[in-house]
């Protein structure tokens, strides 16, 4: 039996509850399955190796962060197929999140609003699980740790907390992205703009290079970018990230515009809007930072693909990789293979 066909089968049972409680089923679901060795019977995606950031993925079709935000589940979601797996946000200290009810299914729209806060168990805990996982002992692949801010951390001090996780998960991590897009956290987008960049991006590599003479090794740094800019600010963030000699860019977190699901159950609710609705605002960051950028670093796209030619289309608007995250809501596992095949050659 195909996964498409599982998966349809397993859909209306997990669209039957809260999005965070199907969240919170899936995932330990998932872990079991994986123990008992079921997600070993995964059909994978044909090798189709790219060599992005110094790194070469297997195939360019990577889970974006936000999924397992503790590290928890990395072996069980390695059997799925991905090129790479991107675990986090995590902060230096634990913290609950936002008051529940606070993610939300817009299925007409094939939409999730999500207003979590980055609820994870500290860079302790995450660094931990990381450790323990089949994965990372086996360097079976690429691993992504993806690090924020505490909500309670004033923004004039945030860079503290990025220098405390960057410090933490080095020595761990395939890469690390820099998480300055959540529209979750307070102010947090305002790193986005001018000098607070400048500042944050200069103390992470000062450090990243520090870092990678210490441990002998080099890790490749990425910013996570959000929708919601303009050209000129697109512009402002791609000349900070060739002036700082970052590795990376991921476009894009999720977005605030509310046009297309306007009148919708929970259209209106507050926080970040994924899947469907994101895809052309993210496109439209890829190819203005494609523009800026040239071949000086490499973008990862991410935000709205439902099926495998919106993999190839973000392909074909400048990004050299590209992430799922809601797209798995709604099509289940076999997208990750569907957009591997879409993208093959490209």
């Amino acid at each position: 039996m195909s996964e498409k066909f599982l998966y349809s089968l397993a859909r209306p049972l997990l669209f039957s509850m809260d999005a965070e409680a199907a969240h919170h089923f899936t995932l330990p679901a998932l872990k079991r399955a994986a123990a008992l060795g079921l997600t070993r019977l995964v059909k994978q995606p044909q090798a189709d190796p790219r060599t992005v950031m110094g790194i070469t993925f297997k195939n360019p079709v990577g889970l974006a962060a936000g999924l397992d935000k503790d590290g928890a589940y990395i072996d069980a979601l390695a059997d799925l197929g991905f090129g790479s797996i991107e675990v986090g946000t995590v902060t230096p200290r634990a913290q609950p999140g936002n008051p529940k009810p606070r993610m939300f299914r817009l299925p007409e729209a094939h939409a999730i609003i999500n207003r979590m806060g980055f609820n994870n168990g500290g860079v302790d805990a995450f660094v931990a699980n990381v450790q323990a996982s089949r994965f990372y002992q086996d360097k079976a692949g690429v691993l992504g740790l993806n690090i924020g801010k505490n909500a309670d951390t004033p923004i004039e001090r945030a860079t503290d907390d990025y220098l405390h996780c960057l410090e933490k998960v080095y020595p761990y991590a395939s890469y690390v992205t820099v998480n300055i897009s959540s529209p979750n956290t307070k102010n947090l987008r305002q790193l986005q703009g001018g000098s607070e960049l400048d500042g944050l991006l200069s103390t992470l590599k000062d450090a990243q290079l520090r870092l990678a003479d210490q441990h002998q090794r080099y890790v490749p740094l990425a910013l996570k970018i959000a929708p919601d800019m303009d050209g000129d600010q697109v512009k402002n963030i791609a000349d900070a990230l060739i002036r700082h000699k970052i590795d990376g860019v991921i476009a894009t977190n999720t977005t605030l515009n509310r046009d297309a699901v306007t009148g919708m159950l929970h259209g209106a609710e507050a926080g970040g809007l994924s899947g469907a609705p994101v895809f052309q605002f993210s496109n439209t960051v890829i190819r203005l930072l494609k523009a800026e950028l040239g071949d000086a670093l490499p973008i990862i796209g991410v935000g709205g693909i439902m099926q495998g030619l919106d993999a190839r289309m973000k392909m074909e608007c400048g990004a050299q990789l590209v992430q799922l995250y809601s797209g798995l809501i709604y099509a289940g596992p076999a997208l990750i293979r569907d957009c591997a095949d879409a993208v093959r050659g490209h």
